[in-house]
């Protein structure tokens, strides 16, 4: 198996919101705005922040997304991380989020944050592996109006 970790172009906006749309299905609530991407939004994303394409054998199978913190660009928040159905239980969705970091640490970010559903608490342990910590004081900026509050994690680079 063959995986690299790319950096999405404006061109790769389609890729991602249909690659969202299909790691999520199933998995995350109906009620997502997930489920509802469009390339116009990540497009919007990607200009703002920025993605990576994860690619197994040359097919993209899933991505990742941040943005600056609004009124903070030292803090990222990532969104919109998803891996295919088919490729769930390979592991694979850890060089994503091993790519943020990365990327973060070389732009000079001092701060990581994600949101975990309430649907998805088992996503705790898997951040939690990667230095990211509960941040019940936080807000997620993203979160959805319509739905339970997620709760924050947090990872300090500096």
């Amino acid at each position: 198996m063959n995986i690299v970790v790319r950096e999405a172009k404006d061109g790769d906006a389609r890729l991602l919101a249909e690659l969202t749309r299909a790691a999520w299905a199933g998995k995350v609530s109906v009620t997502s705005s997930g489920h509802r991407e469009t390339a116009v939004q990540v497009a919007e994303h990607l200009r703002a922040g920025g993605g990576f394409v994860l690619l197994v054998d040359e097919l993209a199978v899933g991505s990742v997304r941040w943005l600056p913190l609004d009124g903070d660009a030292r803090v990222w928040e990532i969104l919109r991380m998803g891996v295919l159905p088919a490729q769930c239980g390979d592991n694979i969705s850890q060089h994503l989020l091993e790519a943020v970091i990365h990327h973060g640490l070389d732009c000079g970010v001092e701060e990581l944050r994600l949101a975990v559903r309430t649907d998805q608490p088992q996503l705790r342990d898997f951040y939690s592996a990667f230095g990211f910590e509960l941040a019940e004081e936080l807000e997620y900026s993203h979160a959805n109006p319509l739905e339970p509050a997620p709760s924050v994690m947090r990872r300090l680079l500096r």
